[in-house]
C-alpha cells in the first residue's frame, strides 16, 4: 500500500465527520440569513404600518381642531359686545369689560385653546385673553407676540382657517416659549384689500399634538410636521429641525407631496427608518423618523444568537471530528511514520552513496572503466561517458560570506542549486550533477541521441540561465566554466582539473563570469616576461610616501596578467610580495614599536576578484605610509627635543648658536633651522634669546649682582649689549625693571 493511499485512508472519518459539522453550520447560517432578511422587512413593514395608522388619527384630529377654531371664529365675529370691540373705534370701558369677560368665559370652557385675539386696526387695538402672558388691552407696539402683527400684515400669504404652527415667547426676559397653532379669522373685503377686523384663536399645541407625543412609545422615534409652507417642524416644540444636504434632498425627493410610503435614510447621523403619511386637507404631512437599530434590536439577538450556536457546533465539532479520526487511525498513523522514515532513509542513503560514486569518478580516485554498468543502474545513474560529454563547474561567488551568514543551509543550497541546473538542462541534455563539498558543484553534460551534438552556443544559453535562476530565487552568484567535449572516460578528471585551474580566472574576469576552460587552456603557450621596471618604480613610490603612485604601479603589474595561465599570476605576486616585506622589514628596523600585527600581507587565495585583491594591497600601502609619517614625526621630535635641551644646558655659553648646534648634532645649519622654525613656528636665535632674557630677570629680581656680572652669567658678550637687547625687549633699562620688581 503506497503512502499517499494510507494518508487518503487515515482522513477518511475526519472529512466525513468534518463535513456533517459543517453542513449543519452552513444550514443555520443560510437560515439565519433568509430569516433575518424576512424579518426585518416584517419589522419595518409593521412598524411603518403601525406609525401610518397613529399619524393618520392625529392629521384627522388637527383638520377637525381646525373646524372648531372656524366655528369659534365666527361665533365670535356674531357676539354683540365682542363685535363691539372690531368694529368701534372708541368703545366704552363698559362694553369693554363686557367684551373682555365673554372672550375669559370661551377661553375657559375650551382648555385647548391657549389665547384669543381681537384685533381692531381702526384703533391700532389688541384685545388679549389668554391662559398665560399677556391679558387685557394693547396696542400693537406693546404686544409680546410681535410675529401675529407681522402675519395679519401678510396675510394674503396664510389661508384662513388653516392652522400656522408657531412658537413665541413671553415673559421678561423673554424666556418661555408658547408653542401654538394660529387660526386667522378676519374681514378684508374693501376695495383695498386691507383688513377692517380680525380674530386670532391660538390652540395650545400641547392639546392639538398630544396624539403626536403620545402615540409612539418612548424612546421608539420623533414625529416631525412638514406643513404647506414646506417647513420640516418639530412634532412636540414647533421648532424647525435644522437638516443637512442629505436630509433636506430625501425629504424634497421621497416625501413632499408623495403618498404615504417609508424607506430608510441617515438622519442626524444614524440609520433611521422613515415613515410618512399622504398630504391631508390642510396640505401638512406627518413623519415619523425611528433609528433603524431600535426596529431591528430583537431581530438581531436573535440573529447573534443563532451565529453564535452555529458557530459552537462547528467548533466542537471539528475537535470531534479531528479526536475520532485520530483515535480511530493511531494504529496506521504509526505504520506510515516508520514507513516513511525508512523511505527516507533508504533515500538519503542511495543519494549519498550516487553522490560519493560520482565525485570519486570526478577526482580520480575511482577509473571510469573499473566501474561495472550493473552498478551505475543501482544508482540511477544512466550517464554514458563513452559517448560525448561536457564538464561544467559551478563556483559559488562570495561562498566565504555565504557560509558565514548562511552556514546551517549550505548543503540546502547546493541541493537547490543542483536542481536548478538540472531542471534547465535537462529538458535538452542528460544530466548528472555532484556536490565537491567545496565551493563548487560539477554537472556533467551529454546528448540525449547520438545525433544530438553538445553545441557551444547552446550551453553558454542554459549556463546564463542557470546564474540568472539562482541569483532571483536564492539569491546567490555563480561563476562558471565549461569544459572541451570528450567522448573518453579517462579523461574526465582531467577535464575536472583543466576546469578547475580555468575557474581561477574568475579573479580577473568578475564574479558571475562564464568560462570556456578550452580558451584559458591555450594561455599556456603565451610567454610571460617580469616587469622589473615597474616593481622598482612600485619600490620608490613606497619608501617615498607616494602612494597613489604605487597603486597605478601595482596595477599595471597584476592587471596585465590576465593573458597568462594563473601559475605566473601566483609566481609574480610572490616576487611582488617578497618585494613589499623588504620594505616592511625595514620599517621595522628603524621603528621602535611593533609592526607585526599591523603590516599584514594579503594572500591571494583570500580573494576571489581583482578588485577585493588591489583593495587589499592598497590598504597594505596606505598602513605604510602611515608607519614612515609616524617614524619621520617622531626622529623630528626626537631632534627638537634635543636642540632645546641643548639651549637649556648652554645658554651661558656666549658662542651658542645655529651653526654650534648643527656641529654638535651632525647636520646642516639650513636643515636643522628649517626643521626648528616648521615645527615651533620660532627660529633658534630667537628662543636661546628668550631664555637668556628669562635669567636676567630672575637674577635681577632675586640677586643684588650688577648688570656686568649678570650679563656674563646669562651668556652676553657685554653689559652694554644686554642693557641694548634688554631695552629692546621689555622697553626699559635693567635697572627700571630691578627697581620695579624688588620685594619688599
Amino acid at each position: 500500500m503506497k503512502n499517499n493511499d494510507i494518508r487518503r485512508k487515515r482522513l477518511l472519518y475526519g472529512k466525513l465527520l468534518t463535513t456533517i459539522t459543517l453542513c449543519i453550520s452552513l444550514t443555520l447560517l443560510v437560515s439565519t440569513i433568509v430569516y433575518y432578511t424576512y424579518y426585518i422587512g416584517v419589522e419595518k413593514t409593521q412598524t411603518f404600518r403601525s406609525d401610518l395608522r397613529d399619524l393618520t388619527q392625529t392629521g384627522k384630529k388637527v383638520v377637525n381642531m381646525a373646524e372648531v377654531a372656524q366655528t369659534l371664529s365666527f361665533q365670535l365675529y356674531r357676539t354683540s359686545t365682542i363685535s363691539h370691540l372690531l368694529f368701534y373705534n372708541k368703545p366704552s370701558i363698559y362694553e369693554v369689560t363686557a367684551a373682555m369677560s365673554d372672550l375669559g368665559n370661551y377661553l375657559n370652557s375650551m382648555p385647548y385653546i391657549e389665547s384669543i385675539y381681537v384685533y381692531n386696526p381702526n384703533n391700532d387695538t389688541i384685545y388679549i385673553s389668554a391662559a398665560q402672558g399677556q391679558n387685557g388691552v394693547y396696542s400693537t407696539g406693546e404686544l409680546e407676540d410681535t410675529e401675529i402683527i407681522q402675519m395679519l400684515n401678510h396675510y394674503q400669504d396664510y389661508k384662513t382657517f388653516t392652522p400656522i404652527p408657531r412658537t413665541y415667547s413671553i415673559g421678561e426676559p423673554k424666556s418661555e416659549a408658547i408653542a401654538v397653532y394660529t387660526y386667522l379669522c378676519y374681514d378684508a373685503i374693501n376695495w383695498d384689500r386691507a383688513i377692517n377686523s380680525a380674530v386670532i384663536v391660538n390652540i395650545s399645541a400641547a392639546w392639538i399634538n398630544k396624539e403626536l407625543a403620545n402615540s409612539n412609545t418612548a424612546g421608539s422615534g420623533n414625529t416631525y410636521l412638514l406643513d404647506d409652507q414646506d417647513r420640516f417642524l418639530s412634532g412636540n416644540k414647533l421648532t424647525l429641525e435644522k437638516l443637512s444636504g442629505d436630509e433636506s434632498s430625501w425629504i424634497e425627493n421621497k416625501v413632499k407631496a408623495r403618498s404615504a410610503g417609508y424607506f430608510t435614510a441617515p438622519f442626524q447621523g444614524q440609520k433611521s427608518l422613515v415613515s410618512y403619511t399622504s398630504p391631508d386637507s390642510l396640505g401638512w404631512q406627518y413623519v415619523r423618523i425611528t433609528p433603524y437599530n431600535v426596529i431591528t434590536e430583537q431581530t438581531n439577538q436573535i440573529r447573534n444568537t443563532t451565529l453564535l450556536i452555529s458557530l459552537i457546533i462547528l467548533i466542537f465539532g471539528l475537535i470531534i471530528s479531528r479526536t475520532l479520526s485520530k483515535r480511530l487511525y493511531l494504529p496506521i498513523d504509526s505504520i506510515v511514520s516508520r514507513m516513511n522514515s525508512l523511505e527516507a532513509d533508504k533515500r538519503n542513503s542511495m543519494f549519498t552513496i550516487r553522490q560519493n560514486s560520482l565525485r570519486n569518478l570526478v577526482l580520480g580516485i575511482k577509473a571510469p572503466h573499473s566501474s561495472r554498468p550493473s552498478d551505475f543502474e543501482q544508482l540511477s545513474i544512466a550517464f554514458n561517458l563513452n559517448e560525448g560529454y561536457r564538464l561544467v563547474l559551478l563556483r559559488i561567488d562570495e561562498y566565504n560570506t555565504l557560509r558565514q551568514e548562511r552556514g546551517a543551509y549550505l548543503l540546502a543550497y547546493k541541493f537547490a542549486i543542483m536542481n536548478i541546473a538540472s531542471e534547465i538542462c535537462g529538458q535538452t541534455y542528460q544530466v548528472e550533477s555532484v556536490d565537491m563539498n567545496d565551493d563548487s558543484v560539477v554537472m556533467l553534460l551529454s546528448s540525449m541521441t547520438s545525433a544530438e551534438s553538445l553545441d557551444t552556443e547552446l550551453i553558454e544559453v542554459l549556463l546564463r540561465q542557470i546564474r540568472v535562476a539562482c541569483c532571483d530565487y536564492l539569491k546567490i552568484g555563480l561563476s562558471l566554466v565549461y569544459s572541451p567535449v570528450s567522448d573518453n572516460p579517462d579523461r574526465l578528471n582531467h577535464l575536472y582539473s583543466q576546469a578547475k585551474e580555468a575557474s581561477k580566472h574568475r579573479l580577473f574576469y568578475g564574479h558571475g563570469c562564464l568560462i570556456n576552460a578550452e580558451k584559458i587552456n591555450e594561455l599556456q603557450n603565451n610567454l610571460y616576461s617580469y616587469p622589473a621596471d615597474n616593481e622598482k618604480k612600485l619600490v620608490d613610490a613606497l619608501t617615498s610616501g607616494r602612494t597613489d603612485e604605487a597603486r597605478s604601479h601595482f596595477s599595471d603589474i597584476v592587471r596585465e596578467l590576465d593573458q597568462y595561465p594563473y601559475y605566473v599570476l601566483e609566481l609574480t605576486l610572490s616576487r611582488v610580495t617578497l618585494t613589499i616585506k623588504r620594505i616592511i622589514d625595514n620599517i621595522k628596523k628603524l621603528s621602535s614599536t611593533s609592526v607585526e600585527d599591523i603590516l599584514k600581507i594579503p594572500s591571494l587565495e583570500n580573494y576571489e576578484t581583482m578588485k577585493e585583491l588591489e583593495e587589499a594591497f592598497y590598504q597594505l600601502f596606505d598602513d605604510i605610509q602611515e608607519l614612515q609619517a609616524d617614524k619621520r614625526s617622531s626622529k623630528q621630535s626626537d631632534l627638537i627635543r634635543q636642540i632645546n635641551q641643548k639651549i637649556n644646558q648652554s645658554y651661558t655659553d656666549p658662542s651658542l648658536g645655529l651653526n654650534q648646534i648643527a656641529d654638535e648634532l651632525n647636520l646642516s645649519p639650513i636643515y636643522v633651522s628649517r626643521l626648528y622654525k616648521q615645527q615651533t613656528m620660532t627660529a633658534i636665535v630667537d628662543v636661546i634669546m628668550d631664555v637668556r632674557m628669562q635669567e636676567v630677570c630672575r637674577l635681577l629680581k632675586e640677586s643684588d649682582l650688577s648688570v656686568s656680572d649678570i650679563a656674563e652669567m646669562a651668556g652676553f658678550t657685554s653689559s652694554s649689549y644686554l642693557h641694548r637687547m634688554f631695552k629692546r625687549n621689555f622697553s626699559i633699562t635693567p635697572m627700571e625693571y630691578r627697581r620695579s620688581n624688588t620685594r619688599s
